[in-house]
């Protein structure tokens, strides 16, 4: 997601940096933002804009004292950003009884998919959601939203064999008050822009029982396409918002920059990946921050929050006090850190790590294939060693080693490591405990160069990256 733009823009101010701004150099920055834009597949009259806020901030700027010209130039293009995805969140509006989302989009754009993904949102958000099939033309349409309801454990309504949108979104109300359910998602038909028959179907739904959401769900990878869609519908629908899908497969980005801006109306939400817990709100701030590669610490912690077991987070620490971590115990760990996403994706909300995309994808890489060969490395364990390693003696190895495809070496070396670490755990805890009598613990971010990863807040240096790569490829 916007990882080609990310890397050119973070290039483009690093030059200025040490460097006073001056007419002649910030109108070579501005070309070669002009030109990342376009390689983004930005639209040109957004460009055009983009280019003269920053232009215009930029020569009315007064220099601040303490503040060199590359930091004052990330704040301009920052708050442009901020501007350009929209200002702020927009919320979705819950308003009605029963509160009603129409999904809207052309055929492939992802709407049915998303219309899942959606009730999976707001059930964890405490709402009772009623998935409705409106798609009576597409074959196996209702098929397809019946087998996602069913993996998710949300109820489709559907009328057998009618044809009659009208007819089925009303029954659905009726069901929906009967049966206490607070927000209906109609997942209607895909089309095509020309297809007025069926877009006349969507403005007499949007008049007859006026939902409160009119959500246009658009392809990311579509690039500047996006841009007329959205128009198109906005102009005979009046959208309430967008919902961006495929954000993880489109690294220029350029749509999501784009359709906001031109349509004015707010990105909603984002589908950035292929599972059905992957759509989240979008936040203009956040997206500008990581665009920047200042991370976005806050969605991390969001994250963190809906992923983690809180009561499973405290028995792991009760072993780990007592160096009973078990292999069950780690795999529980790798399981809930995999809940993340990709590891490339968790590395660019991290602040503070100056990781250009190739070096993200090469980590990500090397670390989900050492997760899953160690998994396959536990899972040729009996339970008993699984839950006590220290049962596993020479012959057993051998037994694990051929279980599992792996050198006898590698399996000594990973049990080392692992005996390591649960003593590390152990010291860490400890740690903890004589702090915490002693009043807390001391501020990491003064500590210095840790290991080579300059502090709590320092960047990831070369040392650390070539760390990193070495611990990843241990069991190659």
């Amino acid at each position: 997601m916007f990882d080609s733009l990310s890397d050119k823009l973070q290039s483009i101010i690093s030059k200025t940096q040490g460097k006073e701004l001056t007419q002649e150099n910030m109108q070579e920055a501005l070309r070669e933002i002009r030109r990342a834009l376009l390689e983004a597949d930005v639209n040109l009259r957004v460009v055009k804009a983009f280019i003269s806020a920053i232009k215009d901030k930029a020569e009315g700027e007064k220099v601040l004292e303490g503040v060199n010209p590359s930091q004052q130039l990330i704040k301009i293009v920052h708050d442009e950003l901020v501007e350009l995805l929209g200002k702020e969140a927009k919320p979705l509006d819950f308003s009605g009884s029963p509160n009603m989302i129409m999904m809207l989009g052309l055929q492939g754009s992802g709407k049915t998919t998303s219309s899942a993904k959606l009730a999976v949102k707001l059930k964890k958000e405490g709402r009772n959601p009623l998935l409705v099939a409106c798609d009576v033309y597409r074959p196996a349409a209702i098929t397809q939203l019946q087998t996602l309801g069913k993996e998710i454990e949300t109820e489709v309504f559907t009328i057998t064999e009618s044809k009659d949108v009208q007819q089925i979104v009303r029954s659905a109300i009726d069901y929906a008050k009967e049966n206490n359910y607070n927000t209906l998602i109609l997942d209607t038909a895909g089309r095509l822009q020309i297809d007025t028959d069926m877009m006349a179907e969507l403005l007499l739904i949007d008049r007859i029982f006026h939902p409160t959401e009119k959500l246009l769900v658009i392809d990311a990878m579509t690039g500047q396409e996006a841009v007329n869609v959205a128009e198109n519908f906005d102009a005979q629908l009046g959208l309430t918002g967008l919902v961006l899908t495929k954000l993880d497969g489109d690294s220029r980005g350029g749509s999501a920059l784009s359709v906001s801006y031109c349509t004015g109306k707010p990105i909603k939400l984002t589908g950035t990946g292929e599972k059905l817990n992957a759509l989240e709100d979008f936040y203009p701030e956040r997206m500008a921050t990581r665009i920047l590669g200042m991370g976005d610490i806050v969605s991390l912690v969001e994250r963190a929050q809906e992923v983690f077991d809180e009561k499973q987070a405290k028995e792991l620490e009760e072993k780990m006090a007592k160096a009973e971590f078990s292999f069950n115990d780690f795999l529980k760990m790798q399981k809930q850190m995999q809940a993340f996403g990709s590891m490339g994706n968790l590395l660019g909300m991290i602040p503070g790590l100056n990781i250009g995309k190739d070096d993200r994808d090469k980590i990500s890489h090397e670390g989900e294939k050492q997760f899953k060969r160690i998994e396959v490395f536990i899972q040729s364990m009996t339970p008993q060693e699984r839950e006590n390693p220290s049962l596993i003696n020479t012959s057993r190895k051998k037994r694990i080693a051929k279980g599992c495809g792996m050198e006898m070496h590698e399996i000594n070396q990973f049990m080392q490591q692992f005996e390591q670490m649960r003593m590390m755990m152990k010291g860490m805890h400890d740690m903890k405990s004589m702090f915490g009598k002693m009043g807390g613990m001391p501020d990491m971010s003064k500590m210095g160069n840790l290991g080579g990863l300059g502090g709590f807040n320092g960047k990831l240096g070369k040392h650390a990256m070539n760390k990193a790569m070495k611990m990843m490829r241990r069991f190659k």
